[in-house]
Protein backbone atom coordinates (compact mmCIF):
# COMPACT_ATOMS: atom_id res chain seq x y z
CA UNK A 1 0.00 0.00 0.00
CA UNK A 2 1.63 3.07 -1.29
CA UNK A 3 -0.25 5.36 1.22
CA UNK A 4 -2.78 4.35 4.33
CA UNK A 5 -4.89 7.52 3.62
CA UNK A 6 -6.43 9.37 1.02
CA UNK A 7 -7.90 12.80 1.64
CA UNK A 8 -9.86 14.60 -1.83
CA UNK A 9 -10.71 18.06 -2.86
CA UNK A 10 -14.30 17.70 -4.06
CA UNK A 11 -15.12 20.18 -7.02
CA UNK A 12 -13.07 18.84 -10.07
CA UNK A 13 -11.19 15.99 -8.10
CA UNK A 14 -14.84 13.83 -7.60
CA UNK A 15 -17.57 15.88 -8.90
CA UNK A 16 -18.14 17.65 -12.37
CA UNK A 17 -19.04 21.39 -11.17
CA UNK A 18 -16.97 23.10 -13.48
CA UNK A 19 -19.79 23.27 -16.23
CA UNK A 20 -22.15 24.72 -12.88
CA UNK A 21 -19.42 27.20 -12.21
CA UNK A 22 -19.08 28.41 -15.67
CA UNK A 23 -22.45 28.52 -15.56
CA UNK A 24 -23.33 30.81 -12.65
CA UNK A 25 -20.27 32.56 -12.77
CA UNK A 26 -21.28 35.94 -14.29
CA UNK A 27 -24.55 36.01 -12.49
CA UNK A 28 -22.55 35.85 -9.22
CA UNK A 29 -19.80 38.55 -10.57
CA UNK A 30 -22.64 41.22 -11.34
CA UNK A 31 -24.22 40.26 -7.44
CA UNK A 32 -20.70 40.88 -6.06
CA UNK A 33 -19.14 43.98 -8.57
CA UNK A 34 -16.61 41.83 -10.33
CA UNK A 35 -15.95 41.44 -13.80
CA UNK A 36 -17.74 38.88 -15.42
CA UNK A 37 -15.59 36.26 -18.21
CA UNK A 38 -16.93 35.85 -21.44
CA UNK A 39 -16.36 32.05 -23.41
CA UNK A 40 -13.65 32.49 -25.00
CA UNK A 41 -12.00 32.89 -22.52
CA UNK A 42 -12.42 30.02 -20.32
CA UNK A 43 -9.54 27.78 -21.79
CA UNK A 44 -7.36 30.05 -20.87
CA UNK A 45 -8.48 30.78 -17.57
CA UNK A 46 -7.93 27.33 -16.86
CA UNK A 47 -4.43 27.92 -16.75
CA UNK A 48 -4.49 30.24 -13.76
CA UNK A 49 -4.36 29.76 -10.05
CA UNK A 50 -7.24 30.92 -7.62
CA UNK A 51 -5.01 34.04 -6.67
CA UNK A 52 -4.47 34.91 -10.57
CA UNK A 53 -8.06 34.33 -11.46
CA UNK A 54 -9.20 36.74 -8.81
CA UNK A 55 -6.51 39.04 -9.86
CA UNK A 56 -7.55 39.05 -13.50
CA UNK A 57 -11.94 39.47 -12.60
CA UNK A 58 -10.98 42.39 -10.24
CA UNK A 59 -12.11 40.57 -7.22
CA UNK A 60 -10.59 41.35 -3.79
CA UNK A 61 -9.64 38.55 -1.11
CA UNK A 62 -12.13 40.17 1.69
CA UNK A 63 -15.37 39.53 -1.21
CA UNK A 64 -13.97 35.41 -1.25
CA UNK A 65 -15.88 34.22 1.82
CA UNK A 66 -19.18 35.93 0.53
CA UNK A 67 -18.72 35.10 -2.82
CA UNK A 68 -18.07 31.35 -1.41
CA UNK A 69 -21.72 31.68 0.13
CA UNK A 70 -23.25 32.44 -2.78
CA UNK A 71 -21.54 29.65 -5.43
CA UNK A 72 -22.74 26.85 -2.39
CA UNK A 73 -25.88 28.39 -1.97
CA UNK A 74 -26.88 27.97 -5.84
CA UNK A 75 -25.38 24.84 -6.09
CA UNK A 76 -27.01 23.68 -2.94
CA UNK A 77 -30.13 25.16 -4.88
CA UNK A 78 -29.34 23.34 -8.24
CA UNK A 79 -27.79 20.43 -6.80
CA UNK A 80 -29.26 18.01 -9.68
CA UNK A 81 -27.01 19.69 -12.20
CA UNK A 82 -23.83 18.57 -10.43
CA UNK A 83 -22.91 14.64 -10.93
CA UNK A 84 -19.38 12.76 -10.32
CA UNK A 85 -17.14 11.94 -12.76
CA UNK A 86 -17.20 8.77 -14.27
CA UNK A 87 -15.81 5.86 -12.36
CA UNK A 88 -15.44 7.63 -8.79
CA UNK A 89 -17.73 5.54 -7.38
CA UNK A 90 -15.97 2.05 -7.91
CA UNK A 91 -12.26 3.98 -7.74
CA UNK A 92 -13.14 5.13 -4.13
CA UNK A 93 -14.73 1.70 -3.16
CA UNK A 94 -11.67 -0.13 -4.68
CA UNK A 95 -9.32 1.88 -2.40
CA UNK A 96 -11.75 1.37 0.59
CA UNK A 97 -11.48 -2.22 0.22
CA UNK A 98 -7.50 -1.75 -0.27
CA UNK A 99 -7.37 -0.78 3.21
CA UNK A 100 -6.86 2.83 2.45
CA UNK A 101 -8.76 5.32 4.68
CA UNK A 102 -10.61 8.26 2.68
CA UNK A 103 -11.53 11.73 3.70
CA UNK A 104 -12.93 14.86 2.06
CA UNK A 105 -11.69 18.39 2.67
CA UNK A 106 -13.13 20.81 0.96
CA UNK A 107 -14.39 24.66 0.95
CA UNK A 108 -17.99 23.05 -0.45
CA UNK A 109 -20.60 23.22 2.43
CA UNK A 110 -21.01 19.80 3.47
CA UNK A 111 -24.57 18.98 2.26
CA UNK A 112 -23.46 19.76 -0.74
CA UNK A 113 -20.67 16.69 -0.69
CA UNK A 114 -23.23 14.71 0.67
CA UNK A 115 -25.93 15.27 -1.55
CA UNK A 116 -23.99 15.05 -4.33
CA UNK A 117 -21.45 11.66 -3.22
CA UNK A 118 -24.97 10.17 -2.10
CA UNK A 119 -25.26 7.41 0.61
CA UNK A 120 -23.44 4.18 -0.65
CA UNK A 121 -20.07 6.37 -0.68
CA UNK A 122 -20.27 8.58 1.72
CA UNK A 123 -20.62 5.31 4.55
CA UNK A 124 -17.03 4.55 3.18
CA UNK A 125 -15.75 8.12 3.71
CA UNK A 126 -14.23 8.42 7.11
CA UNK A 127 -14.09 11.97 7.73
CA UNK A 128 -15.77 14.99 5.83
CA UNK A 129 -13.83 18.35 6.41
CA UNK A 130 -15.95 20.82 4.69
CA UNK A 131 -17.15 25.26 4.68
CA UNK A 132 -13.18 26.08 4.80
CA UNK A 133 -11.79 29.05 2.52
CA UNK A 134 -9.88 27.63 -0.67
CA UNK A 135 -6.48 29.25 0.67
CA UNK A 136 -6.99 27.52 4.27
CA UNK A 137 -7.43 23.69 3.14
CA UNK A 138 -4.04 22.92 5.11
CA UNK A 139 -4.89 23.23 8.78
CA UNK A 140 -7.96 21.17 7.56
CA UNK A 141 -5.83 18.35 6.06
CA UNK A 142 -3.86 18.47 9.35
CA UNK A 143 -7.02 17.75 11.59
CA UNK A 144 -7.70 14.54 9.63
CA UNK A 145 -4.36 13.55 9.90
CA UNK A 146 -4.66 13.77 13.33
CA UNK A 147 -7.80 11.98 13.82
CA UNK A 148 -6.51 9.05 11.45
CA UNK A 149 -3.51 8.97 13.49
CA UNK A 150 -1.85 8.49 10.54
CA UNK A 151 1.61 10.06 9.52
CA UNK A 152 1.47 13.13 6.76
CA UNK A 153 4.47 11.10 4.93
CA UNK A 154 1.73 7.88 4.65
CA UNK A 155 -0.98 10.20 3.18
CA UNK A 156 -1.77 12.47 0.03
CA UNK A 157 -3.86 15.01 -0.62
CA UNK A 158 -5.68 14.62 -4.63
CA UNK A 159 -6.92 18.08 -5.89
CA UNK A 160 -7.55 19.70 -9.45
CA UNK A 161 -5.90 23.30 -8.67
CA UNK A 162 -2.47 24.98 -7.45
CA UNK A 163 -4.48 25.82 -3.78
CA UNK A 164 -5.16 22.24 -3.31
CA UNK A 165 -0.90 21.53 -3.95
CA UNK A 166 0.17 24.42 -1.79
CA UNK A 167 -2.21 23.21 0.88
CA UNK A 168 -0.73 19.55 0.68
CA UNK A 169 2.98 20.81 0.48
CA UNK A 170 2.23 23.21 4.05
CA UNK A 171 0.73 19.72 5.45
CA UNK A 172 3.82 18.28 4.23
CA UNK A 173 1.52 15.48 2.63
CA UNK A 174 1.94 13.99 -0.71
CA UNK A 175 -0.22 15.72 -3.37
CA UNK A 176 -1.96 14.06 -6.49
CA UNK A 177 -2.82 15.89 -9.70
CA UNK A 178 -6.20 15.00 -11.53
CA UNK A 179 -5.61 16.06 -15.30
CA UNK A 180 -9.66 16.63 -15.58
CA UNK A 181 -10.82 19.60 -13.16
CA UNK A 182 -10.43 23.04 -13.17
CA UNK A 183 -7.14 23.66 -13.73
CA UNK A 184 -5.32 21.96 -16.41
CA UNK A 185 -2.67 18.88 -16.05
CA UNK A 186 -0.07 20.77 -17.59
CA UNK A 187 -0.55 24.25 -14.94
CA UNK A 188 -0.59 21.61 -12.33
CA UNK A 189 2.64 19.65 -13.57
CA UNK A 190 4.28 22.42 -13.92
CA UNK A 191 4.96 22.53 -10.02
CA UNK A 192 5.61 18.61 -9.91
CA UNK A 193 3.26 17.19 -8.07
CA UNK A 194 3.92 14.00 -6.36
CA UNK A 195 1.06 12.02 -8.27
CA UNK A 196 -0.36 12.74 -11.53
CA UNK A 197 -3.69 11.24 -12.42
CA UNK A 198 -4.83 10.72 -16.49
CA UNK A 199 -7.53 9.18 -15.51
CA UNK A 200 -10.15 8.58 -12.53
CA UNK A 201 -9.50 4.62 -12.52
CA UNK A 202 -5.48 5.32 -11.98
CA UNK A 203 -6.28 6.81 -8.27
CA UNK A 204 -6.84 3.11 -7.56
CA UNK A 205 -3.06 2.34 -8.10
CA UNK A 206 -1.86 4.47 -4.84
CA UNK A 207 -3.95 1.09 -2.81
Amino acid sequence: MKYRLAIFDFDGTLADSFPFFVRVFNHVAEQHAFRPIAAEEIPSLRHLGAREMMAHVGMPAWKLPAVARTFTRLMQANAGEVALFDGVAPMLRALHEGGVGLAVVSSNAADNVRSILGTDIITRIGQLECGMSIFGKADRIRKVLRRAGVAAGDAIYIGDQVTDLEAARKARVAFGAVAWGYGTAASLAAHAPDELFERVADIARIA
